[in-house]
């Protein structure tokens, strides 16, 4: 099996990978660079899901690229127009012509006597073995497992007549019109499906255990629809936009955790201005604190819409078991369905499920710390992008790729060959990465994968864009407890971290 040789190879080329791959060859524009991407196009998660009324959850001036306008002044994109976007950038980029789609990365391990990567591809669509052999490896697949979901099997399922459907395995011949429709979830999958779907079903219904924080936003942003209307420039409106929403975001969040109390009596005040007395309000009143769990944004209150129109309703209540029409829950109500959705959420996987390891070792990445949130400690010549999950993803995402770019320069001015991330055990905490931020179903599942919290800078996740900005981009390169060496070196002299040399 010949293998192909590159300076650097890109795991996903949705968001994360794109991006990567823009600012490397930006910064290295000499060199070789290959994306390899297990879907037949790009977009990832974009082009993955494709339920009714697939959007973003958070705007698209923060969640679009840093160095791509959003042109667009509605605040929540659809799914289609999301991954065309990407699509779009990736082409501009030079990155497209640099993707070989359908290919599923099995195995990574790294050798210091050759200061490369070994990667091992599989080819889904003939079956053939590829080998890649690259200095610098980006892990830029998200967190999400593709091929399974969650999802919890309940009592009574095989009883059950009618069709059950998960929003990540969406049949493309289903069709709702006139059907009786149970979402089961409270999250961003369940409030977009309510009113997508309230259009043409029969009758849409919400059936969650407990309730999610909702916040309506404007569905068009008005002070780039005035922008566009004095014909400003695409960037400038682009920038305005997004420096006043990375703000918001931050500050929302900010004295969200700060003051739980004040901002429950806020977020549950504009549920209630937008339902009135048409709506329990116990379907929208957390047992949590705000922010504990993600925040659920609608554009334009459709799903409160939906539910004052009569054509949606939600339900609090526990599964007791399938019927043969429906399903009876704890309280003994029935609800009649045709076809049920289990937004159930999401299993995780990191690295798409490659195999990960150095000189053959294989590599615990639960057990290990994240340096600057982005490089994994003890692993050489390696980048683990992960979005933030208190703000758009892009954010952090732009952000690691920039620091990647600069790493990757830095490496070819002064000779380096390997850049390894070095902790102490002191710096490990028992926590994952997200479990300190978030209580939300699959942020608990995540324990058992995602690497550690760090205990101190540098190897603390902070989830603050505003700290992140200043520390990926403008900070010194050379720093103590990254270990720059030569390939041939033993991966056993990078156990103990070193004193900087100098800046970059």
């Amino acid at each position: 099996m010949e293998q192909q040789h590159i300076d650097v190879l890109v795991i996903g080329a949705g968001i994360s990978g794109v991006s990567a791959a823009r600012h490397v060859l930006r910064d290295n524009p000499r060199a070789s660079l290959v994306v390899l991407e297990r879907r037949a196009r790009v977009g990832g998660t974009w082009d993955l899901f494709r339920y009714p009324g697939i959007r973003s959850d958070s705007d698209m001036s923060t969640f679009g690229f840093g160095f791509r306008p959003w042109r667009q002044a509605r605040v929540l994109a659809g799914g289609a127009d999301i991954r065309q976007y990407v699509e779009d950038a990736a082409a501009d980029a030079g990155v497209l012509e640099r993707i070989r789609f359908g290919r599923r990365a099995i195995s990574a391990d790294f050798s210091h006597a050759e200061g490369r990567w070994t990667v091992e591809v599989e080819d889904e669509t003939t079956g053939a073995r590829e080998s890649y052999s690259a200095g610098y490896l980006v892990g830029a697949t998200g967190y999400y497992d593709y091929d399974a979901p969650y999802r919890p099997e309940f009592p009574g399922e095989a009883a059950y007549q009618g069709e059950i459907v998960h929003p990540q395995q969406w049949p493309e011949d289903l069709d709702h019109t006139g059907k009786r429709v149970v979402v089961i979830g409270s999250g961003a999958t369940a409030i977009t499906l309510l009113p997508a779907m309230a259009g043409t079903a029969a009758r849409v219904t919400m059936l969650q255990r407990s309730p999610s924080y909702v916040l309506a936003l404007p569905e068009m942003d008005p002070v780039t629809s005035l922008l566009q209307k004095l014909r400003a420039p695409a960037r400038l409106t682009h920038a305005i936009a997004r420096t006043r929403n990375i703000a918001l975001q931050r500050g929302s969040y900010a004295f969200c955790r700060a003051y739980p109390r004040l901002a429950r009596r806020i977020l549950l005040g504009l549920v209630r201005a937008r339902v009135g007395k048409s709506v329990d309000m116990r379907h929208f009143s957390p047992r949590y604190k705000p922010w504990d769990q993600r925040l659920c944004v609608v554009p334009g209150g459709d799903l409160f819409k939906v539910l004052k129109s009569g054509k949606a309703a939600v339900v609090t209540d526990h599964i007791d078991t399938f019927t043969a029409d429906g399903i009876r829950l704890r309280s003994g109500e029935e609800l009649k369905a045709d076809i049920v959705v289990t937004a159930t959420g999401l299993s995780v996987r990191l690295l798409g499920g490659m195999a990960l390891s150095v000189d053959g070792v294989p590599v615990d990445v639960r057990n290990r710390v994240l340096y600057k949130a982005v490089l994994l400690e003890g692993v050489p010549n390696m980048s683990l992008v992960i979005g933030y999950t208190n703000a758009s993803w892009t954010l952090k995402a732009d952000l690691a790729a920039a620091y990647t770019a600069r790493l990757l320069a830095h490496m070819r001015r002064h000779g380096h060959d390997i850049a390894t991330p070095v902790a102490h055990e002191a710096d490990r905490s028992e926590s994952s990465v997200m479990g300190e931020a978030l209580t939300s179903g699959y942020i608990t599942r995540a324990d058992q994968i995602m690497p550690r919290q760090g205990t101190r800078d540098p190897w603390r996740l902070w989830n603050n864009y505003y700290r992140d900005r200043a520390m990926l981009r403008s900070a010194p390169i050379e720093d103590a407890p990254l270990r720059f060496d030569k390939a041939g070196s033993s991966g056993a002299e990078a156990e103990r971290p070193r004193k900087a040399t100098r800046a970059a």
